[in-house]
């Protein structure tokens, strides 16, 4: 036989074995229903290229180590206590000073299998009854904790602490499935982004695999206790925060790499507008005193992940082969250490750190910036990075 031949009958093969799946070995062989979508990306040669060549990152001070599970999202109280943190085993647990002590959850049937584990990933199969505590924020007047779980929707809990209630668990008879982050106006009202209706978090990687749509933006009026959908069919929605003067918000469209800006006062309100290209996958945004917004990216877009992500039959054909998962996430969305950026109102990009060889810091959620310091949370890391600001 030719070495065309060859070539043609190896390809044929996989082929065939890519549509029977016959040892269920791949990555979406547990999810009969999976469709790869298309992500509408701005042009390869758009996405920013700046780098932090000194690598500041490296100069953080990692605390806390092993004392907190997959810190996601820093929040500081009215009173500036903190901070305050979601942790993996469903607990949002609070540092005195001292120790860090629990102060909310999220679920009312914890139970052993909620009980601290040695790895983050442990935690996974149990989080829809332990619960995900995600994006926090704090309502200035009444010290209220508002928590965005990923399991049990939009929820609250008083200055006191303690267990959370529901405000929020549906919109236009459309349940929440993976609540991701929040931030409240001057009137009391959260908006808030709903990542996905078909994947819960416990299944994020194949909703990064898929690039599938059903992600939205609501608001919640704590008045007539009505959610409604601002925004909808996004791809992976994640971090969202309001301008310091209220007149816009911006939310993280994460598998596109985008800053999206929706109006909420003003000739344009209730139109949105593209803020900002990334160089990555985006997280959480925080907006600091002065107006700008601190971004957490996960990792910096490849060439591998802009083509797959472009190419969906392409994604799908390469996520039926006999590849561990947690190999193709790191393909995908792991090749490079986090990006942490700056920017301002109108888009402009006023700083970039990086530790580019993730010796200190390696994947990053949120950054919230307090008294001339960065607090940076992680959903994957059993730490608290710190990074004091020039």
């Amino acid at each position: 036989m030719t070495p065309v031949g060859i070539f043609a009958g190896i390809i044929l093969l996989l082929a065939i074995y890519c549509a029977v799946d016959p040892f269920k070995h791949s990555p979406i062989s547990g999810f009969p229903n999976f469709e790869a979508f298309k992500v509408e990306l701005t042009p390869w040669s758009e996405i920013p290229v700046e780098k932090d060549t000194e690598n500041l990152l490296q100069k953080s001070e990692i605390k806390f180590l092993n004392e907190v599970q997959g810190p996601e999202s820093m929040a500081f109280d009215p009173m500036g206590r903190g901070p305050y943190t979601g942790v993996a085993d469903g607990r949002v647990i609070f540092w005195d000073g001292h120790k860090w002590t629990d102060f909310a959850y999220t679920s009312a049937n914890r139970s052993g299998l909620c009980d601290p584990k040695p790895s983050i990933m442990n935690y996974l199969k149990n989080e829809h009854i332990c619960g995900r505590p995600l994006g926090l924020r704090f309502d200035k007047r009444t010290g209220d904790l508002y928590i965005a779980d990923a399991y049990f929707g939009l929820m609250k809990v008083g200055p006191e602490g303690g267990l959370a209630t529901s405000l929020a668990t549906e919109a236009e008879g459309v349940r929440l499935g993976f609540t991701n982050d929040l931030d409240t106006d001057d009137e009391g009202n959260i908006y808030f982004t709903d990542s996905s209706t078909k994947y819960q978090r416990r299944n994020f990687l194949q909703l990064v695999f898929s690039g599938e749509n059903s992600g939205r933006v609501l608001k919640y009026n704590p008045h007539t206790k009505e959610t409604t959908v601002l925004f909808r069919n996004l791809q992976f929605p994640n971090g969202l925060s309001l301008s310091k003067d209220g007149s816009f918000f911006v939310f993280c469209e994460g598998s596109v790499g985008r800053l999206r800006k929706y109006w909420l006062k003003g000739e344009k309100a209730r139109t949105s507008e593209v803020m900002a290209v990334l160089p990555g996958f985006p997280d959480n945004i925080r907006t600091n005193e002065d107006g700008d917004f601190w971004v957490a990216i996960h990792s910096r877009r490849t060439i591998y992940a802009h083509l797959l992500a472009l190419y969906p039959k392409l994604r799908l054909f390469w996520l039926k082969l006999p590849i561990p998962v947690k190999l193709h996430f790191l393909m995908q969305l792991g090749g490079s250490p986090a990006v942490i950026v700056k920017y301002s109102p109108e888009g402009k990009l006023l700083k970039i750190l990086e530790d580019r060889q993730g010796k200190v810091v390696k994947v990053v959620s949120e950054v919230e910036e307090k008294d001339g310091k960065l607090w940076i949370g992680s959903v994957l890391m059993p730490f608290v990075a710190v990074y004091k600001l020039d």
